[in-house]
């Protein structure tokens, strides 16, 4: 039986299909319809999730909540905007269960002992840097294997031959190329912007596999 992921501020299952690459059964939740979203899904608060849902079945529990509080870009960035990452770590340590906390660069000094992950350490066509705070940690992170440039043409986004990248935020870029640049193929224009590469949660949830279900079920 897989281990089961309990994957809270889904939004439309950029991460969930990443742990479902891994080996996990994941469940989503989010405050928002998500018709898109590739696996169970149930739409409510976060906290009322952990309240109503039966906490046993789950093994992990990620959670991204909303970056726009702590974005650093000038149209993302919302000073009313809730900060919710103390709070969503102090209920996730209260359960006890192995959690991962996900959000944007200007959020590191929020998140306890964040590994850093961007596009070209798994060869995508966008760099995305996004910050995780993994319990258990997980000290090793992956090789960059070379760096690139954020390239535009004509106002609109596009890939370059060779080592070219593309921005995907606002509405900015074209979808198919998007969603070629960031391994997901189900998604619409403004999910895509919001969305982390599934190559990103593939593999922190391998290295969940193997610090917290052994080699055996990784590999299962």
């Amino acid at each position: 039986m897989k281990p089961k992921l309990l994957d809270l501020f889904c939004c439309a299952g950029g991460a969930a299909m990443g742990y479902h690459e891994a080996g996990f059964e994941v469940v989503g939740v989010d405050i928002k319809p998500q018709s898109r979203y590739p696996f169970q899904f149930h739409q409510m608060d976060w906290q009322e999730a952990l309240s109503m849902l039966n906490m046993s079945e789950f093994s992990v529990i990620h959670a991204s909540p909303p970056c726009q509080g702590y974005s650093v870009t000038k149209s993302l960035s919302q000073s009313s905007a809730p900060k919710l990452i103390p709070v969503v770590r102090e209920a996730l340590q209260e359960i006890g269960k192995p959690y991962v906390i996900e959000n944007v660069s200007g959020a590191k000094s929020e998140l306890i002992n964040p590994i850093k992950l961007r596009g070209n350490m798994f060869g995508l066509q966008v760099q995305r840097d996004r910050y995780f705070e993994v319990n258990p940690w997980i000290m090793s992170s992956p090789v960059v294997p070379t760096d690139g440039s954020c390239s535009s043409h004509r106002g609109k986004n596009r890939l370059y031959e060779g080592d070219g990248f593309i921005t995907v935020t606002g509405c900015n870029f074209l979808v198919d190329e998007a969603r070629h640049a960031m391994g997901i193929d189900w998604m619409i224009g403004k999910e895509l912007a919001q969305a982390i590469p599934p190559a990103y949660t593939r593999w922190v949830g391998e290295q969940l596999m193997n610090v917290c279900f052994g080699e055996e079920e990784a590999a299962a």
